[in-house]
């Protein structure tokens, strides 16, 4: 243990003594910012909508009719009772719920305010920002065709939402968990793929092989600060999180850092394998972010994985950032509990697992 220790020591002092390596700890968030910027879309198609019409008349119809029409949403559930709305949302089976009240049919042709209730799903802000914007375009239009039919001059219909998990719609409730686990991934993972590079690069490797230090051993003092570090970062996030941006942390702290410590673990599988690969610093930087990139888009971060083709979406099942954030939106905003949440935890435990083999054996091929 004290061999071990003491090459840990030494791996904290070449990471921050570096130049190269503090700036890829800083630099890298910045660069995922403006590939963001091009890279990502905010399109939403194929919402799941649940109706529950309790006026079952003709206006109500009509105005069902130019919500299924739409190319925006998509019919899931028609519901028959007010104790069927919970479930369906909670359980993400649809994004919003179009209630049109017993009265709404008599308050059109009595010319009265006829209320329309949308309910939304505010655990994603941004989609259901833009999803009640797709709604409103659609009951302005029914006000516009009604009041022309019957010769009116105003709106008969009003619009009434409520949003769960996130009333008030404030993005940054979304954004900011996730960035946890951007974030996180992108400092672990540079960490780690830096460290045997560096050795190879300043000539040191090769000193490093003659030691008692057995190729275990070696492996553990690499990824020892990349777990510290990476720990470390998340924390700090957290902290970020809710006491500046005052986000609310709904769930346990048991089950969020059960989280942080596997996903940290899977990060810091794939820097291990990438630095087993490179030769030099600047190899091991391009293997990082020919991970990352993908992982980030793919991981449900900014895009629904829902609106990606079949194919892609088989795709995410490898990448660990795509449980991590379910994890994280789901402590953070909804206060899911650990058990709800193993389906998210023991697959970042088997990627984990394997990429830390792949990494020892690639490692040990790589020293003989």
């Amino acid at each position: 243990m004290s061999r071990i220790l003491a090459l840990i020591h030494k791996e904290f002092l070449a990471l921050l003594q570096d130049p190269k390596s503090r700036f890829v700890i800083i630099g890298p968030p910045i660069l995922q910012l403006l590939v963001f910027g091009y890279a990502a879309t905010f399109d939403v198609t194929d919402v799941p909508l649940a109706i529950y019409n309790e006026s079952r008349d003709v206006a109500s119809r009509d105005l069902i009719a130019r919500f299924l029409g739409s190319d925006n949403f998509r019919h899931v559930a028609t519901i028959t009772h007010d104790s069927e709305v919970a479930p369906l949302i909670n359980n993400r089976e649809a994004l919003v719920v179009l209630h049109i009240g017993p009265t709404f049919s008599r308050d059109l042709h009595h010319n009265r305010q006829a209320k329309v209730q949308l309910l939304l799903d505010g655990r994603d802000s941004n989609t259901a920002l833009i999803v009640l914007g797709y709604a409103q375009n659609i009951i302005n239009q029914f006000n516009t065709d009604w009041a022309a039919s019957q010769g009116l001059s105003g709106a008969p219909a009003h619009l009434e939402v409520r949003s769960w998990f996130n009333p008030n719609q404030i993005s940054r409730w979304f954004i900011v968990p996730g960035i946890v686990g951007l974030l996180t991934l992108v400092v672990t993972l540079l960490v780690t793929a830096l460290s045997v590079a560096r050795e190879r690069e300043q000539g040191t490797f090769d000193q490093l092989l003659v030691t008692p230090y057995s190729p275990r051993e070696i492996l553990i003092g690499k990824a020892a600060p990349g777990f510290i570090i990476g720990i470390g970062e998340a924390t700090f996030i957290v902290l970020v999180a809710v006491f500046w941006f005052g986000i609310p942390l709904q769930g346990s702290l048991v089950t969020l850092y059960t989280g942080i410590v596997l996903f940290v673990l899977a990060a810091i599988g794939v820097g291990l394998m990438i630095s087993s690969l490179a030769v030099t610093q600047q190899q091991a930087l391009l293997g990082a972010f020919l991970f990352l990139v993908p992982a980030i888009i793919l991981s449900g971060f900014a895009t629904p994985i829902s609106n990606m083709p079949p194919f892609v979406q088989t795709i995410t099942y490898a990448d660990p950032l795509r449980y991590f954030l379910v994890v994280l939106r789901n402590t953070f905003l909804e206060g899911t509990p650990f058990d709800l949440l193993i389906n998210q935890f023991w697959p970042m435990a088997v990627i984990a697992a394997i990429t830390l083999t792949l990494a020892t054996w690639m490692f040990r091929r790589r020293m003989y």
